[in-house]
């Protein structure tokens, strides 16, 4: 296995990039992993040359670091976005669909950003995530999130979109991909309130995954092997999307 870590300075960030390189297949790079962390708020350079594949699928894996989102006991959705979000990742992947991970660990990207005046923890990481989306040159925007409800009862999946056609189709697609497998009829939702999507100049979507406040969601969110079940159903949505376009 070769390991390369190298960053690309432009005019508009500096890029951090991982790449492991299986040693018999160097040439092909096919088993790669992304990580951008941007510095830095300079103005995007048009001719700048990305490492990453133009048309990339951005996942957002929400939360990170101090930032733990919602609990519940000992889970904390900041780990079930990343599981998962790893795993959406490899399966874009495996069928030639770029894709970029915002974080690839245990890390709130709120402490990359340098370059915003607010004090706020919370909007500086929501401005570094829209910053990456503006910064790379990626086609969508998928945030991966947990729910959490008073009513433990409360369940399954919902797709948040802006009023945006694509984000729509987006949504509905992801919607109805993964009900089954939660055994809800839940339909997406405009989340016109929410700052990323109103901000992504991209489709855009977040994906409330279910409820860690739920026995059975819980249980879904946490087990390896049906977390992959979960990022197979956005993954065939997402394949669905690009097919209607193409």
């Amino acid at each position: 296995m070769l390991l390369l870590v190298f960053t690309i300075c432009s005019s508009s960030l500096p890029v951090q990039a991982t790449y492991l390189i299986p040693s018999d297949e160097s040439e092909q790079m096919e088993n790669v992993e992304h990580h951008a962390r941007p510095e830095n708020n300079l103005s995007l350079n048009p001719n700048t040359k990305h490492i990453f594949h133009p048309g990339a699928i951005l996942i957002d894996a929400g939360h990170g670091g101090i930032d733990g989102g919602t609990v519940h006991g000992n889970v904390l959705e900041k780990d079930i976005n990343l599981a998962i979000a790893r795993k959406l990742y490899l399966l874009l992947r495996s069928k030639g669909i770029p894709a970029v991970l915002n974080r690839t660990g245990d890390y709130a990207l709120s402490d990359d950003n340098r370059w915003s005046a607010t004090r706020s923890r919370h909007r500086k990481d929501l401005a570094q995530r829209r910053q990456l989306a503006k910064e790379l040159p990626v086609s969508m925007f998928v945030s991966l999130h947990v729910n959490w409800s008073k009513n433990s009862r409360t369940r399954g999946p919902i797709v948040l979109h802006s009023e945006e056609g694509r984000s729509s189709l987006l949504a509905h697609l992801i919607q109805q991909n993964m009900n089954p497998s939660f055994n809800t009829r839940h339909d997406c939702q405009i989340g016109p309130t929410f700052y990323l999507l109103r901000k992504m100049q991209q489709p855009a979507v977040i994906v409330e995954m279910g409820f860690i406040s739920n026995d059975a969601d819980r249980a879904m969110l946490t087990h390896s092997s049906k977390q992959s079940v979960v990022a197979e159903q956005m993954c065939h949505a997402i394949i669905h999307y690009f097919a209607t376009f193409s």
